[in-house]
């Protein structure tokens, strides 16, 4: 599926899903015998979104790790997974938006070859289903923590579905101090 922006005219290898504001980049391959090439990112995708990607981070994960879930008030992330497969989890948690606590998840990685476009205000994160390599770019420098937030991956109010079957995911000690929704100030939560 591809999307038509009126200002351009032109296709973007993006669609929208159920999170208002959220968006899937298909990633194409173009592949030969000595292997294979992708554009992974293209500022032309996100037309309608006016934001300077300064950073770029990467994130190794070993199977069984979940990262999340993370919001912020002030970055807008795109995950791409160039090693290995994620399950990436989202909520809305932005209480203006038509689609406020929806939530969607998704594979994302070598069998599922496509970039997340993740806008402020949405929580996100990731299960690692193989070791897995996670890039994003964000619009923010890292700010030593100020824009880290956190909710709770198992809240029981979002219940995400994270495929887990069982599985205890192993956390960091910051994510296992994330705290259910509800018991989140209002000031602390996404506007």
């Amino acid at each position: 599926m591809t999307m038509r922006d009126d200002t351009t005219q032109m296709l973007l290898p993006i669609h929208p899903i159920t999170i208002e504001a959220v968006y899937v980049a298909t990633i194409k391959a173009y592949e030969d015998d000595r292997g294979r090439f992708m554009e992974t990112f293209k500022r032309e995708w996100f037309p309608s979104v006016n934001w300077d990607r300064i950073q770029c981070n990467r994130s190794d994960s070993k199977a069984g790790v979940l990262r999340g879930l993370h919001y912020h008030h002030k970055q807008i992330d795109y995950w791409y997974v160039p090693r290995g497969v994620v399950r990436v989890g989202m909520v809305d948690l932005r209480p203006n938006s038509k689609t406020y606590m929806v939530t969607h998840t998704m594979e994302i990685g070598e069998r599922h070859n496509f970039g997340v476009f993740i806008p402020i205000g949405v929580a996100h994160g990731f299960y690692a289903i193989t070791d897995a390599s996670l890039t994003y770019m964000v619009n923010n420098y890292y700010d030593g923590g100020g824009d880290e937030n956190g909710v709770a991956w198992n809240d029981p109010d979002i219940n995400l579905d994270w495929g887990l079957n069982g599985a205890t995911p192993l956390l960091s000690p910051r994510d296992e101090k994330n705290r259910f929704l509800k018991n989140i100030p209002s000031a602390e939560r996404p506007k």
